[in-house]
């Protein structure tokens, strides 16, 4: 049984290279088929979306594959060729302008997604996974969310509004956010009208916000811990306490009040949803008029936490 192509070639520079090389070369071949898997996985939610909510409710989910679905309603085109043919100038753009390493990720993504939405469409000959249109609306809007996210964590992208937002962000004062938002609202709003029912473009807006929402469940997920910022004249009897007490660490931080010009310390504390309640009544037994802020935490790396996978 031969060996892959990419094993002989690590053994081959090991003993010019080192060990070390070896090992930095395999983790970087694995984070690569990891980001890799991601896109593929992505992409496959992403057409599912389409074929089983989507596209048999007209329901336009903004970008090139909202353009896609009105070309299709007009002229029966098939909708993942429509997305790979749109994409291509967007591609060359993108390649020019954020890089190279950014253009190669989202080939993947754009035909992969694109050649299953027309596979599952006319091989697989998927159906509708409900007759009821708000169903579709929001479970579309959903896995639509979910695949985008799982592409956007393996570093790609399915192309469309995405690209253009990125571009725009690049030489324009507009967020890529913004950019990305106002492209898809221009395309959902001349779907209500190119479809004769403007209904169909409020379910493309109610689409389109969950679509973010699952976007960012999938990219940061769901907040697991909590940070508190406590400025007080007790902030060290504070410190102590939630170390002492919630067996937590805490960091005494000096602050200086920018109208006021007072200096005063400021406590530094992560920790989980279920402790906050217990922080908040030390805070107030120890110093009733403390100030508190208390924040959402999507990742914390460092002892007491697990990092997310």
């Amino acid at each position: 049984m031969s060996k892959p192509v990419w094993a002989c070639w690590i053994i081959r520079i090991d003993p010019q290279l080192g060990s070390g090389y070896t090992l930095k070369v395999n983790r970087r071949l694995l984070r690569e088929v990891g980001q890799s898997a991601y896109i593929v996985i992505g992409s496959a939610v992403v057409a599912l979306s389409y074929n089983l909510f989507l596209i048999p409710h007209h329901i336009v989910p903004g970008g090139a594959g909202g353009i896609a679905m009105i070309l299709n309603y007009f002229f029966a085109v098939p909708v993942g060729l429509t997305i790979l043919v749109l994409n291509i100038p967007l591609f060359v753009l993108g390649m020019k302008t954020l890089g190279r390493a950014y253009a190669v990720k989202s080939i993947l993504g754009i035909a992969f997604s694109s050649l299953l939405i027309d596979g599952f469409t006319y091989i697989l000959h998927l159906g509708p996974a409900t007759d009821n249109k708000i169903l579709a609306c929001i479970f579309g809007g959903i896995t639509l969310g979910a695949g985008l996210g799982l592409v956007f964590r393996g570093g790609g992208s399915t192309g469309g509004s995405d690209i253009v937002g990125m571009v725009l962000n690049r030489y324009t004062n507009l967020s890529t956010g913004t950019a990305i938002l106002a492209v898809d609202f221009v395309v959902i709003t001349a779907a209500g009208f190119c479809f004769g029912q403007f209904e169909l473009a409020l379910y493309g807006y109610l689409n389109l916000y969950l679509q973010t929402r699952a976007i960012d469940l999938v990219l940061e997920g769901l907040s697991y811990t909590r940070a508190l910022f406590i400025i007080s004249d007790s902030a060290d009897a504070i410190a102590r306490a939630i170390t002492s007490r919630m067996n937590r660490g805490a960091t005494v931080l000096a602050a200086t009040g920018a109208y006021s010009q007072e200096r005063k310390d400021m406590v530094f504390s992560v920790m989980a949803k279920r402790e906050i309640a217990r922080a908040r009544e030390i805070v107030r037994e120890t110093d009733p008029r403390a100030f508190v802020v208390i924040t959402d935490v999507y990742e914390v790396l460092g002892e007491g936490f697990k990092p997310r996978t």
